[in-house]
């Protein structure tokens, strides 16, 4: 199948193919920095994904080096009088990107091809499922430039890793290689750096024949637990799983069970 026309994007390359939506951030002169240009593009990459109702599985990944080094400084830097307002206008781009991976039902896969710090460590956490290439090294390097730390980071951090090392990375800016970042829980594995875009892939595809609805159902209810008591996350689960049993998949995948066939998802 051809892949889908897409708008141009300015600082990243979005390719919507066989189901699955191939995120690149583009800018590697400038280690893929986050600046106002790729905070809104991502947003925009964001929204198209959510909004294809053929997308089932989402991969995000870097070109070059580097997969993102962070905040564009240089940029900020000349701001002047506007660098509050600027700032958070990259923030609030940054954010609403991250709300809608974090909201769409298709599952969201990073493949960290290399340094990830600050924005970039953020980002890199807030896959379902994250990979790291070998070399990659994590640092969140937001207080070293006398900054404090966004793109969801202070939420996603301490309940992927704990408080105690939250603090440690947040406040030291101990940088993490892609071994102990798996270690503690910031990454889901790590495989060698030649391995890691067909690795990510061969995940997307994995995905891109599950069952969509279901998959989405882990997505939201893992959102919402660590807020609901015990009794509203089991009556969520009760309806969630209700409301599954009358989709196509769930009738292929009980059928298959059944059959002792391998189900075939739409």
């Amino acid at each position: 199948v051809m892949g889908k026309r897409m708008p141009a994007f300015e600082t990243l390359t979005l390719d919507i193919t066989d189901r699955i939506a191939r995120i690149t951030l583009n800018r590697p002169d400038a280690a893929n920095a986050m600046n106002l240009a790729l905070a809104t593009d991502l947003a925009r990459a964001a929204l198209i994904c959510d909004s294809d109702k053929t997308v089932k599985a989402v991969l995000i990944t870097g070109n070059g080096k580097m997969f993102s080094a962070g905040g564009d400084l240089k940029s900020f830097a000349t701001f002047g009088d506007e660098t509050r307002l600027k700032i958070k206008q990259v923030a609030d781009e940054l954010h609403k990107a991250i709300s809608t991976f974090a909201r769409m039902t298709p599952v969201v896969i990073i493949a960290v091809n290399g340094t990830a710090a600050g924005a970039g460590f953020s980002l890199a956490m807030i896959g379902d499922i994250v990979i790291a290439a070998e070399s990659a090294k994590f640092t969140m390097a937001y207080t070293a430039g006398g900054l404090s730390p966004d793109g969801s980071s202070t939420y996603y951090m301490p309940r992927l890793i704990g408080m105690r090392r939250t603090q440690e990375l947040m406040l030291t800016n101990r940088v993490l290689s892609a071994r102990e970042a798996c270690d503690w829980g910031v990454v889901t594995s790590v495989v060698p750096d030649a391995e890691l875009q067909a690795s990510a892939m061969a995940l997307a595809q994995k995905f891109a024949d599950g069952p969509l609805h279901a998959n989405g159902v882990v997505k939201k209810l893992l959102l919402c637990t660590l807020g609901n008591s015990l009794e509203e996350q089991m009556e969520l689960e009760g309806r969630e799983i209700a409301n599954t049993t009358t989709t196509d998949d769930a009738r292929e995948g009980i059928a298959a069970f059944l059959a002792k066939r391998k189900p075939a998802f739409k």
